[in-house]
């Protein structure tokens, strides 16, 4: 490798400076051309791998949305199973009777379960109800 080496160095000064700057530009081209095409292998590879990755994480993902709708789908078909045994149980027509029944049903309901007033929210909004039912449930006279 050495006597290589002596040897380029013997015929490179043997050579004429016209020639000897021609060989050195063109092996300087030479070097830019083979970096650049191993730059160009280089930036594929990695454009290859970052595809790869994505396209993994673009499966993944879609096969976590399908887990998710099929969850949903599912618990769907249990709520809608859960209240048509509800009302099948109550009836449809319990169901239609107490909805025309109106306050005198709902003034009953809450006489006989102990209750001064009640209400349903989604509990956004908060509502002060004290003593609301006041004009609805008549008071109790005791007997003393």
């Amino acid at each position: 490798m050495r006597a290589l080496a002596l040897w380029t160095i013997g015929l490179h000064q043997q050579l004429n400076p016209p020639d000897r700057a021609q060989i050195e530009s063109e092996a300087k081209v030479e070097q830019s051309k083979l970096s650049a095409k191993a730059e160009k292998i280089k930036a594929d590879a990695e454009l290859t791998q970052l595809k790869a990755r994505q396209e993994t994480e673009i499966g993944h993902q879609k096969s976590l949305n399908e887990l998710e709708i099929s969850r949903a789908r599912d618990l769907a078909n249990i709520e809608s199973s859960k209240f048509k045994r509800i009302v099948t149980a109550i009836g449809a027509n319990t169901l239609k009777e107490i909805a025309q029944a109106g306050p005198n049903l709902q003034l009953q309901l809450l006489k006989g379960l102990g209750l001064k007033s009640f209400i349903i929210t989604d509990g956004s909004s908060p509502i002060n109800l004290f003593n609301s039912a006041g004009g609805l449930i008549p008071p109790q006279i005791s007997d003393q």
